[in-house]
């Protein structure tokens, strides 16, 4: 039996105090991470109020400023997610925090997380020239990841959070894995949420009415089911509470992205994942196989 209508979130469907996408301890089962993503016309603000909760702030398109108690900064943005990283914001636990469209509308989103203490500093901006941009795989199986929120990279105390971007034709996500246990140096516990945006490949000779679209598989375990295929559009969101997951699916014609936010209950903050044993074979043969010369799509390595 499909698990699409507990784990798949269409646009429209989790709307709330003003977001377009709310998603948090609200979804029954749900613990560790929240996602906030929604329009802000120009001079206008979104509030959070100081809690037990991390927050990352991204620009989707647009410029945002970010400002809690005495720290203040203009997150650059860009065009659209398909155009290249953009600055990103993090407030730590404990601090209360406004996000004003800067000049002109924008589109942002605000990847959360469950945090056991403050962090120091509370409040750090990185600008775009700083994300790290990754080409992971080779072949269709080729895809763009913005590591702007991962350890090493970004300091905190259980978010990882990064971008994706996967052209037309390819399989991202992929072989598909998990990480849903917590296993010294194999695996760590942490529940994920992809938010999904898709648009027309550039070149592609697509009519007005085109419909952009991509798909995502997430599947489980014997011991923990989950069975969930979800065909995904611009403002949709997929929850992985456990189990195997990938491929995400960006089909001809339509180049994908998706946000990924993740954190778990662990002590240790990281991103240790396990191959599905029956797939795992297929990073193999990436070997022999150049990298997508499509990416990156924007920005630079």
């Amino acid at each position: 039996m499909s698990d699409n209508a507990r784990w798949v979130r269409p646009l429209g469907t989790v709307a709330d105090r003003g977001w377009e996408v709310a998603i948090d301890q609200a979804v029954e089962g749900w613990q560790h991470t929240g996602l906030y993503a929604g329009r802000l016309d120009a001079g206008e603000r979104r509030e959070f109020a100081a809690g037990k909760w991390e927050h990352v702030v991204v620009p989707l398109s647009g410029t945002v400023t970010v400002s809690s108690e005495e720290d203040s900064a203009v997150l650059a943005g860009r065009a659209s997610v398909f155009a290249g990283p953009t600055d990103v914001a993090y407030v730590a636990r404990d601090r209360g925090f406004t996000v004003v469209a800067h000049d002109g509308p924008a589109r942002v989103a605000v990847c959360a997380a469950r945090a056991a203490a403050p962090q120091a500093p509370a409040f750090r901006h990185l600008p775009a020239a700083e994300v790290p941009v990754e080409l992971r795989g080779a072949g269709v199986a080729s895809r763009e990841v913005r590591n702007f929120g991962i350890p090493g990279v970004l300091d905190a105390d259980s978010i990882i959070a990064c971008e994706v971007i996967t052209p037309g034709g390819n399989w991202s996500s992929y072989p598909p894995h998990k990480h849903d246990e917590e296993r010294e140096g194999v695996e760590t516990e942490l529940e994920e949420i992809y938010y999904f945006e898709v648009q027309v490949s550039a070149g592609s000779p697509a009519p007005d009415d085109a419909d952009p679209v991509g798909y995502q598989r997430v599947y489980g375990t014997d011991e923990r089911p989950i069975d969930v295929l979800a065909e995904v559009r611009t403002g949709d969101v997929v929850l992985v509470p456990h189990g195997w997951h990938g491929p995400a699916m960006a089909v001809p014609g339509y180049d994908l992205y998706y946000l990924n936010v993740m954190a778990g209950p662990g002590a240790e903050r990281a991103w240790l994942i396990c191959d599905d044993p029956a797939h795992g074979w297929v990073r193999q043969t990436w070997k022999g196989q150049d990298v997508d010369p499509r990416l990156p799509l924007g920005g630079t390595r």
